[in-house]
């Protein structure tokens, strides 16, 4: 672990003590090369706010101690720059054109005991929700982007490829918008967890072989395999002016030849960041149970030990637990893998 200086906090942002961490597949692409990322990594998280800039006293007591978790872009108007980019002002913050990004581009992350994010930025949890399952509020509001991109009434089946992490929240969010959803994936542990959540599952190799073996085609397929290789059985099992949602982020690139897109007028549909709102909704009324997904959790000391088993086969959701709240800390330290 490092010693590095706390977050500085501009005015109007929060500094968050975290109470708990997730490793994503990101996570791990990052530590590969993906966005040429230099800092600290980790963007799904839990926190409470420690200290606040720029406010009232009224506000400042208002979200001081608050448990949070927060939105990973930070915007042109966080920074205050002048005047704001093209696509702020169309209201595409999370495509801002100088936007930095929690734990992924330019802005140092949760795998930490402390982080910085704009009050803008910040959404309060519920007591109703343990940490464990605000954690995954971000994952799973890219989940429900999806159904922000389609009109889920034109489906009566869909497809998850992949048996992942998010592929897992993924299946489980179009399952309460969508008759039948079919996840196909390569590692049985994985297919069991689908099942038990109501989903239907199918088993592939994770290989070319899988182009002659998989017969089936859905009118709505949502890649999720993490791989350079599933966007290739993508297209091939998207219909005929099918919609094809693209979700998986990984370091280098895809070989993929684009003509069946072009011939079978496919609908390609690329799908980031979500509502944390409909995520936390479906959070609160149980709809959806992240909970199993989670294989093991390290303190944050064990970072790297963490980071390594997440890579293991067969592992789903890690997590780091911050420090405890009453750990003494001086402004200008703090721990941080980075």
């Amino acid at each position: 672990m490092l010693v590095k200086p706390a977050p500085k906090l501009r005015p109007r942002w929060a500094l968050l003590r975290v109470r708990m961490a997730g490793i994503c597949n990101t996570d791990v692409e990052i530590l590969r090369g993906y966005h040429q990322f230099r800092g600290t990594p980790g963007h799904e998280f839990v926190g409470e706010v420690a200290e606040v800039a720029g406010v009232s006293a009224r506000e400042r007591k208002r979200w001081t101690g608050r448990r949070v978790c927060g939105e990973i872009n930070v915007a042109c108007a966080a920074y205050r720059f002048k005047p704001e980019c093209e696509f702020c002002r169309r209201g595409l913050e999370t495509h801002c054109a100088r936007r930095t990004v929690l734990g992924i581009v330019a802005h140092d992350g949760a795998f930490a005991e402390y982080l910085a994010l704009p009050l803008e930025n910040l959404h309060a949890v519920p007591g109703s929700l343990s940490d464990e399952q605000a954690l995954f509020v971000e994952p799973l509001a890219a989940a429900c982007e999806i159904l922000e991109q389609v009109e889920a009434s034109k489906f009566r089946a869909a497809a998850v490829l992949g048996d992942g992490k998010l592929a897992q929240l993924i299946a489980r969010v179009l399952r309460t918008a969508i008759p039948r959803v079919v996840m196909y994936g390569k590692h049985e542990n994985k297919l069991a967890l689908a099942r038990r959540a109501g989903i239907a599952t199918k088993r592939v190799r994770g290989d070319a072989s899988d182009r002659k073996s998989v017969r089936e085609s859905y009118s709505l397929l949502v890649e999720a395999t993490g791989s350079p290789s599933g966007l290739v059985l993508a297209q091939q099992m998207t219909e005929p002016r099918g919609t094809l949602v693209l979700k998986s982020t990984f370091h280098g690139a895809a070989p993929v030849a684009t003509w069946p897109i072009v011939v079978k007028e496919i609908n390609v549909v690329g799908s980031r960041c979500g509502p944390f709102d409909k995520a936390m909704a479906l959070l609160r009324s149980g709809k959806v149970d992240p909970r199993p997904l989670v294989t093991r959790a390290f303190p944050l000391a064990e970072a790297q030990e963490a980071i390594a088993f997440a890579q293991r086969p067969g592992v789903m959701k890690v997590l780091l637990r911050g420090v405890k709240k009453d750990m003494t800390w001086k402004r200008g330290e703090g721990r941080s893998l980075g």
